[in-house]
């Protein structure tokens, strides 16, 4: 559990969007290798798609990175659950709770003197 120990405030700052979007002169090569037919199906994939090899690849680490964020919060939620003692029965009536307490008017929120 990699995020297990992460504060909800590291978890909230991890969930900006990561752009890309850079001059090609600012890019930098990499060489890889791969197997032979997994070559020939990423060469398929990207003339059906009309991609680069190159555009396949930044795609494909976008949603591996993606696939590790989810992973990460997931385990975060997991634990903060288990040490909250919350099943996931709780999870729907708490997250009503905390709609309603958000529409509630600002006023209302506030402690009587």
């Amino acid at each position: 559990m990699r995020a297990a120990n992460a504060t909800a405030w590291n978890i909230a700052k991890q969930c900006k969007v990561v752009r890309y979007n850079t001059r090609m002169r600012m890019s930098r090569t990499l060489s890889i290798t791969l197997p032979p037919e997994m070559l020939s199906r990423a060469e398929q994939l990207a003339h059906r798609e009309s991609r680069t090899m190159s555009e396949l690849v930044r795609e494909a680490l976008r949603h591996y990175e993606r696939k590790i964020w989810w992973e990460d919060t997931n385990a975060y939620g997991r634990a903060r659950a288990e040490k909250l003692s919350l099943t996931e029965a709780d999870v729907v009536p708490l997250v009503k709770q905390v709609r309603k307490e958000r529409r509630a008017p600002r006023n209302s929120r506030r402690p009587a003197k």
